[in-house]
C-alpha cells in the first residue's frame, strides 16, 4: 500500500527529508530521534516491518560497508551487504603493466596487509617461470619476517577496530599504539610504512638496512609485553565478554560450506592453516603452533588472532636469527634476465640508486645500460601458463590466479580475497540476532573493502 514518508509515525509533515510513494508499505527516515519514538507504530499494522541502511558510512561498519537489514522491532530478520562502494579497478590495471609493475597495484587491494597481497602475486609468477627452487634464502626468510610483522599490525587493527565499534576505547588507543611500532619497521626495512611494492618476483627489493635485526629483536621484547595488556583488559573482562559470547555463531559445518577460512574457521575448532597444511616460503621449517578456539562465535575470534600475534612473534624472532647468519647474502635470483636492475640505497637526498650501479651502466658497460633500460620499461617475459598459490593471510587464504600468454604482461589476476569470501556469512551470523550485535559479528569477520572491492 502507498503511503508517505514520515519523519513520525503517524506525522503528516517531515522537516528532514521530502516526502516519497512506496508500493511497500510505510517507510520512516530516522533523523535521530529514540528508537521508541520510530517503532511506535507499527503495531497499528498487521505485518509492518522497518528495513534500514547501515552504511556505508558510517562509523561502525567496519570500512565502506552497506548493510541493509529488515528489523522487526530491534531483532534482525534479514541481513544482505551492499558491496562495490571501495572499487579501484585493480586486477584490470595490471593487465596493462609489466609483471614487476603489477606488485605496485596488488599491494594496494587488502591494505592493512600489503605484503600478503605481494607474496601470492609474486610466488605465482615465480612458478609460472619455474624459478621456485632458485630463490635465495635471505629473501625467503625476509618475505616471511615481513608477512609475520603485517599478520601482527593487520591483527592489532582487528582489535583495535573492534574495541572501538564495542566503546572499548582502550583497546583502540594501544592498538594502534603498538600498529605505529610495526609501521616503523616497515618503513626502516622498505622505506614506505604502507604499499611497499617491496616483494619483486625473483626475491624482494633490497637488503636488510643496518640496525634493522637490532629494532625487531627490541620489539620483540616490547610486544611480548604489550600484549599481556590485551589479556588484562579484555579476556575475563565480564562486560566484553558479555558483548562478545555466543554473537556472531557460525559452526564449521557453516563455515566449509561458505568457504570461510582464517580465525573464523580456526575459530570452531579446526586448525586449518595454510602455512602448516600448504607450506610456502619455506614455512615447513619453522617452530609455530597453528591457534584454535572451540566456541565459534565473535570471542573465540578475537582470542585466536591474540593468540597468533604470540606465535608471529616467535616466528618473527626465527627469521631474525636466521638473517643474523645470511649476513651479506644476495635477496635477489641469479638469473639477470628476471632480476631487477636496480641496486636500491639511500643516498644523501633520501632517495636514488647505488652510485656504483649508475656508474657501471652509464660510463662503462653499453650493453648493461640497454639491459637495464629494455627490463625496466619493458619487463621480462613469462612462459604461457597459469598458477594458483595461496596463502594464509590474517584473514584467511589468499591466493592469486595468474595467467600469462607468453608475454611481458599479464594475460590475467585474479584474486582470491578471503574479505570477499569470508563476508557472505553476515547475514547467516546476523539474522535472529540484535541489530547491536550486527556491529559485532562483522568486527569478529574483519573485512577490509579495498580487499572485496578490489
Amino acid at each position: 500500500m502507498a503511503s508517505t514518508t514520515s519523519n513520525t509515525p503517524g506525522s503528516d509533515e517531515d522537516f528532514y527529508a521530502s516526502g516519497s510513494e512506496t508500493s511497500q508499505g510505510r517507510v520512516f527516515t530516522v533523523t535521530g530521534q529514540d528508537w521508541d519514538s520510530i517503532t511506535e507504530g507499527l503495531s497499528e499494522g498487521v505485518e509492518e516491518r522497518v528495513v534500514v541502511n547501515m552504511g556505508p558510512q558510517h562509523p561502525s561498519t567496519h570500512g565502506v560497508l552497506r548493510l541493509i537489514l529488515e528489523l522487526e522491532g530491534e531483532t534482525v530478520t534479514e541481513a544482505r551487504c551492499g558491496i562495490g562502494y571501495l572499487h579501484t579497478g585493480i586486477e584490470k590495471n595490471m593487465e596493462y603493466r609489466s609483471w614487476v609493475q603489477g606488485v605496485t597495484f596488488c599491494t594496494r587491494m587488502d591494505y592493512l596487509s600489503p605484503f600478503y597481497n605481494e607474496a601470492t602475486y609474486v610466488l605465482g609468477v615465480e612458478r609460472l617461470l619455474d624459478i621456485e627452487d632458485q630463490i635465495p634464502e635471505k629473501a625467503s626468510v625476509m618475505r616471511v619476517l615481513l608477512m609475520e610483522l603485517n599478520r601482527i599490525s593487520s591483527h592489532l587493527v582487528a582489535i583495535a577496530t573492534g574495541g572501538m565499534e564495542l566503546g572499548a576505547l582502550t583497546v583502540m588507543t594501544i592498538g594502534f599504539r603498538e600498529r605505529e611500532l610495526v609501521l616503523d619497521l616497515f618503513e626502516t626495512i622498505t622505506g614506505l610504512r604502507m604499499n611497499h611494492a617491496f616483494i619483486r618476483p625473483g626475491g624482494v627489493a633490497q637488503d636488510l638496512p643496518v640496525g634493522a635485526l637490532d629494532d625487531i629483536r627490541a620489539f620483540v621484547a616490547l610486544m611480548r609485553k604489550r600484549l599481556t595488556e590485551y589479556a588484562d583488559l579484555c579476556n575475563a573482562n565480564p562486560i566484553f565478554r558479555g558483548r562478545l559470547e555466543g554473537i556472531g555463531h557460525l559452526d564449521l559445518t557453516g563455515c566449509l560450506a561458505l568457504g570461510l577460512t582464517g580465525p573464523p574457521l580456526r575459530a570452531t575448532g579446526y586448525a586449518w592453516d595454510l602455512r602448516k597444511t600448504q607450506p610456502y616460503c619455506g614455512y615447513e621449517t619453522y617452530d609455530f603452533d597453528v591457534q584454535t578456539w572451540d566456541t565459534a562465535d565473535a570471542y573465540g575470534r578475537f582470542r585466536v588472532r591474540l593468540n597468533e600475534m604470540h606465535e608471529s612473534l616467535r616466528l618473527v624472532e626465527q627469521c631474525a636469527d636466521r638473517l643474523s647468519r645470511l649476513d651479506g647474502a644476495p635477496v635477489m635470483v641469479a638469473d639477470k634476465k628476471i632480476a631487477w636492475p636496480s641496486q636500491l640505497a639511500v643516498g644523501s637526498d633520501g632517495m636514488g640508486n647505488s652510485l656504483d650501479h649508475i656508474r657501471h651502466i652509464m660510463d662503462e658497460s653499453m650493453e648493461a645500460l640497454i639491459h637495464h633500460f629494455k627490463l625496466v620499461t619493458e619487463g621480462f617475459r613469462v612462459p604461457a601458463g597459469q598458477a594458483y598459490v595461496p596463502i594464509e593471510s590474517p584473514r584467511g587464504e589468499l591466493g592469486a590466479h595468474v595467467v600469462s600468454d607468453g608475454g611481458t604482461k599479464p594475460f590475467r589476476a585474479h584474486f582470491r580475497d578471503p574479505s570477499f569470501t569470508n563476508l557472505q556469512a553476515t547475514s547467516v551470523m546476523s539474522e535472529g540476532g540484535m541489530v547491536a550485535d550486527v556491529i559485532v559479528a562483522i568486527a569478529s569477520i574483519d573485512p577490509v573493502m579495498g580487499g572485496v572491492d578490489r
